[in-house]
């Protein structure tokens, strides 16, 4: 394998759980207030970083406390 191939491969793998990450946000996050929109516009701006800290702010408690 060359390092081009994985580094595609990583750039495809961040890019799949960044558009997952604003989809997750987009139909799960509670509208009240200007959350939902501030939350895609942090994941959107940021891109892999702000998916991460909604992934970890704000996916993983809401996912756990069903």
């Amino acid at each position: 394998m060359s390092l081009g191939f994985v580094f595609v491969l990583l750039i495809l793998t961040g890019f799949t759980f960044w558009i997952s990450m604003i989809v997750d946000c987009a139909t799960n996050e509670p509208s009240t207030g200007n959350d939902k929109v501030v939350w895609i516009v942090i994941i959107v701006f940021t891109y892999i970083v702000g998916a991460l800290i909604y992934y970890f702010v704000r996916r993983r408690p809401r996912r756990y406390a069903r």
